[in-house]
């Protein structure tokens, strides 16, 4: 029997590998268009994030290693390009345009799907990437070295949209994600759920912008930016995955079944054609829940359809029963998100009746160290109980709720049937009632009215708004609710009627639904618990008026870099970040139109170069950040974190010795925006200088960085002359003709300046070396500390950002909450210091799980 496979990656490989271990006597060739067969598809955002890091290890076997493991003759640089099911051949161009046939008794087509690439005008310039090969992901990583991208539009906002932002961000890039649909993740979260992850994403740096189309590429000779119908963003390098499309257009007029390009199957993956199959991604599978046809372009769909392809093929009719749309994708490095089944929605269009919720849940048991939380939103038919799909997102192991849910799917199981299922446990692992099964409980009272809820897609669409909102924290936190002892709750709430519409707010939910229960049990008959309560919603109650705002508010606003005017209750100034003072005149236009929209219409300065948006009223606070963060920018600039990088324009003052703008730029993508959310015992400033006039008082930051310029005397080129130029140039006095009257310079007065160097007609005084000092320890305010130079000139831009790093992870690891930098240094010792920042091995992984309370108070 000679089997001929189509396609050499996952299906392909699987069907034929499977194939002849089932039947050593068969005659199997693989022929693929590409040179890597079997390759790690779903790796390559990972290597372009250095996760992965050699291109080999994304090749799961060569193609002559793949042959010697399983007795498979594999053909690669060879494309099919038509199909001739009567006379059973292929039509196969190899790389040299010659043409050729093959024959086959059996034919499996796993040719896969290609990057949809929307032709826009300047889609083919240098720096558009898709993702879909190895190549490509070497591409990338390369063309982001070669060329010092800072700036990446990802267009596209699906799994591998998401993966590779999230990757590019790991390179230290500033990342923008766009998608033309109206939320992340589309047919895959329901919008509620995809909403709680874009607001993750944003905190964490990203920006996200949905509802906006590409229309084109910007760029001359390479790609500058992405155009959209609102404007252009601009961009070093752009990938594309707006989606995939299968690779079949090479059976047009073949007579095989299609629909949009996907090839039809049945069940045993056979196409309408005699002896023709197909699998993975350029194939049609069917939904297990709904019977209907799916298209399912993964990789574990390919292998687990390949698997069973090739049984049949030799003997063991086996059907493949059908996906269920399963994913998971790493969002963040503390946020994954999992799913399976239908959506709250689709589930809706085929005909249920669906009944959701979403719970917050612990992960893991609360008090073992790095516990977090699950954000599950469970489905199941209204009238049935069965269960319909599940999403969660969380920084744990998303992949085995997901998991576990899919055996209750194919089972058809009951949201009841979980209740009493042994699940593994044991602190570091799960809790003791597994988190889906708790979710399963949240969901049976509300199905049988024990639980009476709106849903965070209900409470988003306004449902509630009619409802006075009840603050069932331990301790008020909710700005303009009514706070309520829950524990003091024993009958009526005064000031409450009994059919009082009653909106109760917790963390969580689990406190809203014991207060509930209470108030259910004194008479109380429209209350309604808030699931997912203010971790999952965006909670705001109207103020009354005259009421002010409570500290809890106040000090949350300042740490979105919303700072109170002390002249009003209710009025703040919306600090905007910039990049060391710099904005472009669009990011310019956007501050002041924002400043005329929310705010007063004036816009202030800062001495750390921020802007201030000055006279924002309280109400108009969350939109006007939202409105900057949808144009690139945003607020912040407070807290226990690293600050705002402030520098001085060395780049283009006639005394700059180094690329200030060049390099606070750097290190604000990597320090400001990467450390974003990683707590210090204080705040950290940064500060660039380009020269020793020390215009930006580097020493007076926690750490500061001076250019360098160290003079070097050729005495044998020295004249002695009576007027000594370089003694004219020197600043600092320490330039001086000795008794030979050869010119000398006292190190312990020069301050590398770099004046000299070049002043002299006859080349006596040259330049040894360019560099950079770094100062630790500084602070100007109500208790000035000049920073001590540590004892070496750092010679490039990388080793200077190795000695930031380590600064700021050494004052996380041994500095004291509520101390600054300056206070560790005096309190350690500068030399103790010094030899951790320079020669000490630092152990960043431990150092950042630490659990640090800052100490800042602005």
């Amino acid at each position: 029997m000679r089997y001929l496979i189509v396609g050499g990656v996952a299906a392909g490989t699987k069907t034929a590998a499977k194939i002849k271990r089932c039947d050593r006597s068969a005659d199997v060739l693989v022929i693929t268009k590409g040179h890597d067969i079997s390759y790690a598809g779903c790796g390559l955002p990972y290597y372009v994030g250095g996760d992965i890091e050699t291109r080999e290890a994304l090749i799961v076997n060569t193609p002559e290693a793949y042959a010697g493991l399983t007795g498979v003759t594999v053909q690669t640089g060879q494309e099919a390009i038509s199909l001739d099911a009567a006379a059973k051949t292929v039509t196969v161009r190899s790389e040299d345009d010659e043409e050729h046939t093959e024959a086959y008794d059996k034919l499996v087509i796993a040719t896969g799907a290609n990057p949809f690439m929307p032709q826009v005008e300047g889609i083919d310039l240098p720096g558009v990437f898709g993702l879909r090969t190895p190549d490509d992901a070497t591409g990338i990583r390369d063309y982001i070295k070669d060329n010092g991208c800072r700036r990446a539009v990802v267009c596209g906002a699906g799994f591998i949209g998401l993966e590779i932002a999230e990757n590019l961000m790991a390179q230290g890039l500033q990342v923008t994600v766009i998608d033309a649909m109206p939320q992340i993740l589309p047919n895959v979260l329901d919008p509620e759920m995809a909403g709680f992850a874009t607001r993750q994403l944003k905190a964490a740096g990203m920006r996200v912008l949905t509802a906006t189309a590409l229309t084109g590429i910007a760029g001359e000779t390479r790609a500058e930016g992405v155009q959209t119908a609102t404007g252009t963003l601009p961009a070093d390098i752009v990938v594309v995955a707006i989606g995939i499309r299968p690779a079949t257009a090479w059976l047009e007029g073949s007579g095989i079944e299609m629909v949009k390009g996907t090839i039809v199957t049945d069940e045993f993956c056979a196409t309408n054609l005699a002896d023709v199959y197909a699998a993975g991604d350029c194939a049609m599978v069917r939904n297990a829940i709904t019977g209907k046809p799916a298209w399912s372009p993964m990789g574990s769909t390919a292998n687990i359809a390949g698997r069973a392809l090739a049984r049949t093929l030799t003997g063991t009719p086996t059907s493949y029963p059908g996906v269920l749309g399963t994913g998971v994708v790493r969002l963040l490095p503390a946020l994954n998100a999992g799913r399976t089944g239908l959506t709250e929605a689709a589930a809706r269009e085929e005909g249920f009746d669906p009944e959701s919720i979403v719970a917050v849940v612990d992960d893991k048991a609360h008090y073992y160290p790095g516990s977090s939380s699950f954000f599950i939103k469970l489905i199941a038919c209204k009238k049935t109980h069965r269960l319909l799909g599940v999403q969660v997102l969380g920084a744990g192991t998303v992949d085995k709720v997901v998991d576990i849910m899919v055996e209750a799917l194919y089972q058809k199981l009951k949201v009841e049937d979980l209740d009493l299922m042994d699940f593994a446990y044991a602190p570091p692992f799960s809790t003791a009632i597994h988190p889906l099964v708790t979710a399963g409980y949240i969901l049976e009272n509300k199905l049988a009215g024990r639980l009476e809820s709106f849903t965070p897609a209900q409470y988003a669409a306004g449902e509630a708004a009619d409802y006075a909102v009840i603050d069932a924290l331990p301790a008020p936190a909710i700005p303009g609710a009514e706070w309520v002892d829950l524990t003091k709750v024993a009958g009526e709430l005064p000031g409450h009627a009994k059919d009082e519409k009653l909106l109760l707010v917790c963390a969580k939910g689990k406190r809203g639904y014991f207060m509930q229960n209470r108030l259910k049990a004194a008479g109380y008959t429209n209350t309604r618990v808030l699931e997912g309560g203010i971790t999952f919603n965006e909670v705001k109650v109207p103020r009354p008026a005259g009421k002010k705002l409570p500290a809890v508010e106040i000090k949350r606003l300042k740490g979105l870099g919303c700072l109170q005017d002390k002249r009003f209750d209710d009025v703040f100034n919306i600090r905007v970040i910039t990049r060391n003072g710099k904005l472009t005149s669009v990011e310019q236009k956007t501050v002041a139109e924002a400043a005329e929209t929310f705010g007063s219409g004036e816009v202030t300065m800062t001495t750390r170069l921020t802007l201030e948006i000055q006279g924002v009223p309280y109400d108009n606070i969350a939109a006007c950040i939202e409105f900057l963060q949808d144009h690139g920018l945003d607020s912040g600039g407070t807290g226990s974190k690293v600050r705002p990088v402030v520098s001085c324009k060395g780049t283009t003052c006639q005394y700059g010795l180094i690329d200030t703008f060049d390099l606070s730029e750097k290190l604000h993508e990597r320090f400001y925006v990467g450390y974003h959310g990683i707590e210090l015992p204080h705040k950290f400033k940064i500060a660039v200088g380009g020269c020793p006039n020390m215009c930006v008082k580097p020493d007076l930051n926690d750490l500061g960085i001076v250019g360098q310029r160290i003079p070097q005397i050729d005495l044998g080129k020295c004249r002695a002359c009576k007027v000594c130029q370089v003694v004219k140039a020197c600043p600092m006095g320490d330039a001086q003709v000795g008794p030979d009257g050869k010119i000398t310079i006292d190190e312990s007065l020069c301050n590398h300046c770099g004046r000299c160097v070049g002043s002299c007609p006859f080349g006596a005084v040259t330049e040894e070396l360019t560099g950079y000092k770094v100062y630790i320890g500084g602070r100007w305010g109500k208790k000035t500390a000049h920073g001590r130079a540590l004892e070496r000139i750092f010679t490039s831009e990388d080793e200077v950002m190795d000695v930031v790093e380590r600064a700021i992870l050494f004052f996380r690891d041994e500095g004291i909450s509520g101390e600054r930098f300056a206070d560790t240094v005096a309190r350690l010792g500068f030399e103790y210091v010094q030899d951790k920042l320079l020669t000490a091995p630092i152990d960043k992984e431990a150092i950042l799980n630490k659990n640090v309370v800052g100490g800042a108070t602005c």
